[in-house]
């Protein structure tokens, strides 16, 4: 019988994927189901993207480009950057992929060596410390709480991990949290003496009364990794992009060229129109997010869920419900079932979120009404 390789079946699933196929069976039964799973924006991606795609496409540009992508995009970047965080970036230091996630991989493929400890937060976004594994790293979780706000003690990171970590990484805003790292947590972590700093930017755009700062404001050698699903709703354009430290830059290259060649062409011409093009839609959808977030956070709340510091960016709620059970995960399959709501077991999020659910606001508020109804009958029959 064929086998697939130790680092294939030792990576455990993505909890939330497998509650959405679960929820998309019992759709096909004839059940509705509210869907508070998934960070999958439910916004159109922009006209003025949608159309560049396709002029591109009807002109001709459906080639391969360049490994590290299209110097326009690229330029673009740099100067969105500039514009935001008053940082000076190269449009030399950027490679444009194929999404944030191969971003994450060639990352950690390209400075891991077999045994070096990759310092995360605990909660963390799922698959981090599959990715970091899967490369032969060692990922180290450091504990974050709720009534703190989910941030993170550096300095107590960097001496629990032994102080001999080989890289940091850090997600703000967060996924799952919703936490907003700020100036004094970032300088915190790029003070550290680890020799690479990973800042997974990919909700950058997406906060509530505050601003994201980036990690290349407080440390100009460190690696960030983003992209145009989140802000943009472009997830299934699969477009992301990695600033590398300037050494780094070159073998960084040759991996993207040896896995993936280039990211799609016509993807490219999209995104340069989404940077350059009107903003406000944008700036509606994160007024839109704003609205649901104030209205979820206060229906929990009122509900019994613990959450003790108010989510500031991306669009998730880490609720406490350990009051209910102890295990997230069934808790999470008990209100698929019995209530019609797919809300992502904490455990997904690593064992500091067991006894939690998570709860992502990108869909209707009219839906979010409808599962919130359906959580407080649900409760009530307990």
């Amino acid at each position: 019988m064929l086998k697939a390789s130790v680092r294939a079946l030792s990576m455990p699933p993505f909890r939330a994927m497998q509650l959405l196929a679960q929820a998309r069976e019992l759709e096909q039964q004839g059940r509705d189901i509210v869907h508070f799973e998934l960070g999958e924006p439910d916004f159109r991606t922009p006209h003025h993207v949608i159309d560049a795609a396709f002029r591109a496409a009807e002109d001709g540009f459906t080639a391969y480009t360049p490994a590290e992508g299209l110097l326009e995009l690229r330029e673009a970047l740099s100067e969105r950057y500039n514009n935001e965080y008053g940082v000076s970036v190269s449009p030399d230091r950027f490679i444009i992929t194929m999404g944030s996630s191969p971003a994450l991989w060639m990352t950690f493929a390209s400075v891991l060596e077999p045994g070096d400890r990759v310092i995360m937060t605990d909660p963390h976004y799922a698959c981090y410390p599959n990715d970091v594994r899967f490369v032969g790293g060692e990922p180290v979780k450091f504990p974050v709480k709720a009534e703190d706000g989910f941030m993170l003690d550096a300095k107590a990171a960097w001496t629990a991990a032994g102080e001999n970590a080989k890289a940091i990484l850090i997600n703000s805003p967060s996924n799952p949290t919703g936490a907003v790292m700020e100036a004094r947590h970032l300088q915190a972590v790029a003070d550290l003496p680890v020799p690479f700093v990973i800042s997974d930017e990919i909700y950058h755009g997406i906060t509530y009364g505050t601003k994201a700062h980036s990690i290349l404001e407080y440390r100009e050698d460190a690696f960030v990794l983003s992209g145009f699903s989140k802000l943009y709703a472009m997830t299934g354009w699969r477009l992301g992009w990695i600033i590398c430290p300037p050494d780094l830059v070159e073998p960084m290259k040759r991996v993207h060229q040896n896995l993936f060649l280039c990211a799609s062409s016509f993807v490219q011409k999209a995104a340069v129109a989404a940077l350059k093009g009107p903003q406000e839609p944008i700036k509606q959808m994160v007024r839109t997010y704003d609205q649901r977030r104030v209205y979820l956070l206060g229906a929990l709340r009122d509900m019994g869920f613990g959450i003790p510091a108010e989510p500031r960016g991306a669009f998730y709620i880490l609720a406490d419900a350990r009051h209910l059970d102890e295990s997230s995960e069934n808790l999470s399959k008990r209100l698929l079932l019995e209530a019609g709501i797919a809300a992502t077991p904490g455990i997904d999020f690593g064992e500091a979120a067991e006894g939690f659910l998570r709860f992502c606001y990108a869909t209707s508020i009219e839906r979010i009404a409808e599962g919130m109804k359906r959580l407080k009958v649900w409760l009530d029959n307990q």
